[in-house]
């Protein structure tokens, strides 16, 4: 089963969402919090944590180890249900294994962002127990954006994962509603995916011959908006 984790940090958005049973979770980021209006950077998160007793997410934002692992150390206290999130490297493109290494020894949970290959989650499985819950942040929309099928990858990493109990593949930067159908195809554990997207899943199921009539009346309504004339 693939579950999904909305990815917002608007807090009425996650006030709302947070009702929804379709929702397993959060995911946020530095550039939607920032798009959130968000200026202080530990209060806004624990006004999203008081939101809800989902998993959140929520990301250092510092560029080299040492103070990543100090920002993941006081953010990890801030919540039982929350999980750190690192980037798999930093602006220079240093794998982060010390990082990892060092919040996954400690008991701290790691939500690992930014990945795009199979490789670089063999890279992250090597470096954490099989013990403390760690997600891998595979993300197929940047991928195929690039012209990059993310398929392949995705198989790989599920794979790979598969000994890891505690390991869970995420499917990241999700661009339609046909993405969570092919998240589940792959088995893939959890998909995060915007409001705007999980409102058609809701919707999933309707008809083809319904679809037909529903684009055609689309057009129609237009056309006499318009007042088109021959």
């Amino acid at each position: 089963m693939t579950r999904i984790f909305c990815d917002i940090a608007k807090l009425d958005l996650i006030k709302k969402f947070n009702t929804k049973n379709i929702v397993k979770g959060f995911t946020t980021n530095p550039s939607l919090l920032r798009k959130a209006g968000a200026k202080d950077y530990k209060h806004y998160c624990k006004q999203i944590l008081k939101s809800t007793n989902k998993p959140v997410s929520l990301e250092v934002f510092a560029d080299n180890y040492k103070d990543m692992i100090s920002q993941g150390i006081i953010i990890s206290k801030w919540s039982k249900n929350l999980f750190v999130k690192v980037p798999i490297v930093n602006s220079r493109g240093i794998f982060m294994d010390k990082v990892i290494n060092k919040l996954n020894k400690i008991g701290i949970k790691l939500n690992i962002t930014a990945v795009y290959s199979h490789k670089q989650t063999k890279r992250i499985l090597k470096n954490i127990n099989k013990k403390t819950d760690v997600i891998i942040s595979i993300f197929a929309g940047r991928m195929a954006d690039k012209g990059i099928d993310p398929i392949p990858e995705f198989k790989k990493s599920i794979s790979l994962s598969k000994s890891f109990k505690n390991v869970k593949i995420l499917w990241a930067s999700t661009r339609e509603p046909y993405n969570y159908l092919q998240a589940k195809q792959l088995k893939c554990h959890l998909i995060t995916i915007p409001p705007s997207m999980i409102e058609k899943i809701e919707n999933f199921g309707i008809t083809k011959n319904k679809l037909s009539i529903i684009t055609v009346k689309s057009f129609l309504s237009d056309s006499k908006k318009s007042k088109f004339k021959l």
